[in-house]
């Protein structure tokens, strides 16, 4: 991927919003069907511009004011907000207390610069092909046990554009949950609490629930390669020492002869699981799932339990343009997930480029021509790297419409039945 510019931003979103923004599919997803009345107009949309100008509450009648607003503001960034009781673009002309988010679909945030204390590769915004791993185990457990645990069918999973992803649960059932049932679910969805100063941040005890054993499967089939080789979790002294600081005090004298008889991860892992296998270490309240215990610590999914708790909270959208990586926010496929590399992901820059390269093209033929058929123009964007994303985007919209239409039919058949 070509080296991205910040300076040429401006003029690049310009191009990207006027030509390659795929509106339609956009304003198809935030509009619901148009089931319910004025659902798209009381969102809240926020703009953040050039020098961190931040708009809030902004709101549009349809797919057009949008797209014209888009054009003339040049948003860095954008994000989408909840479904409000009134058009946020008038929330100050409605009475105090009135002004309500109703509405907005559920929502998670993973970073990865809440994995610092377990990477060694990298830190705060960087990230790297060994790390990145983290965000493959993220989506598959998170999206494991919002469909089978929860019965979530419709669930967008987003790259953020730099150093994380986010999952959209649109559901119509799902957006009008309260906010005390969303700290619910992301409450079951988290293993891994305290903060920095907490060592020992995951606790098992005897009775492992499914969620925990499913999620220990998935693990599995990454751990070796993800822990034990690229971070190399047992690699040397400090590192060895992080592990240590997870096993009870009784255990630490063995398990340190042990590191030191076996030089690599890989020894030291395979020693130290058949240790925990050979001696019972009940008496110590740890038994056999404290080998887990370290498997989740270093892997599972670390959410932003905030972004999911609260209905009125912000969050990127799916399209916006990273402004420090010029990375665009792209839909993830979930049937390819462990192929997705956030370094070959479009920037801003490739397709603009690429669009430049093909509009001189057709200008060339064009010339040749007698007269252009307008008509036969295909979307900019499908002629762009960003094509086969907007097509797992309209893949998730056309399972969303699938589904409103059977509700409705199933609505129908109800009441002729009376």
């Amino acid at each position: 991927m070509e080296p991205f510019d910040p300076s040429e931003l401006p003029e690049l979103l310009k191009l990207y919003y006027r030509r390659l923004f795929p509106y339609a599919q956009y304003y198809r997803w935030l509009n619901y069907g148009g089931v319910i009345k004025n659902y798209f107009q009381h969102r809240e949309f926020s703009f953040t511009l050039k020098d961190d100008i931040y708009i809030r509450y902004q709101s549009f009648n349809n797919q057009s004011d949008l797209e014209k607003e888009m054009q003339k503001m040049n948003p860095y960034k954008i994000d989408i907000g909840a479904v409000y009781s009134h058009r946020p673009s008038q929330h100050n002309t409605v009475k105090l207390g009135a002004f309500q988010a109703q509405e907005k679909e559920l929502v998670f945030d993973i970073d990865m610069t809440d994995y610092d204390d377990v990477r060694s590769c990298c830190s705060s915004a960087d990230i790297c092909s060994k790390c990145w791993t983290l965000m493959t185990m993220a989506i598959r457990i998170i999206d494991r046990a919002l469909r089978e645990d929860f019965g979530f069918k419709h669930r967008l999973w987003v790259y953020s554009g730099r150093r994380g992803v986010h999952c959209w649960v649109c559901d119509e059932s799902v957006r009008k949950l309260s906010s005390a049932v969303r700290s619910g679910i992301v409450e079951y969805l988290s293993l891994v609490k305290g903060g920095q100063d907490v060592k020992k941040k995951v606790h098992l005890s005897e009775n492992i629930h499914p969620f925990i054993r499913k999620s220990i499967n998935i693990i599995n089939k990454y751990f070796e390669e993800y822990a034990l080789v690229e971070q190399d979790i047992l690699g040397n002294k400090e590192s060895c020492d992080k592990i240590l600081a997870l096993v009870p005090e009784t255990i630490r004298d063995d398990l340190q002869k042990i590191f030191l008889k076996h030089h690599s991860s890989l020894q030291r892992w395979k020693h130290l699981k058949e240790y925990l296998k050979k001696n019972d270490i009940k008496n110590d309240k740890c038994g056999p799932w404290l080998e887990w215990e370290i498997m989740l610590q270093y892997c599972f999914p670390r959410l932003d339990i905030n972004v999911s708790k609260g209905i009125n909270h912000l969050l990127k959208s799916p399209f916006s343009v990273h402004p420090k990586t010029g990375r665009i926010s792209v839909p993830i496929d979930l049937q390819k997930v462990d192929q997705f590399d956030p370094f070959t992901v479009p920037t801003i820059s490739s397709i603009c480029h690429e669009l430049d390269a093909i509009t001189t093209n057709e200008a060339e033929k064009e010339e040749n021509k007698a007269e252009s058929n307008i008509k036969h123009r295909t979307r900019d964007y499908k002629k762009t790297s960003l094509g086969p994303y907007i097509k797992v985007f309209e893949q998730f919209l056309e399972n969303l419409d699938k589904s409103r239409k059977g509700e409705l039919l199933k609505k129908s058949d109800l009441q002729k039945d009376f």
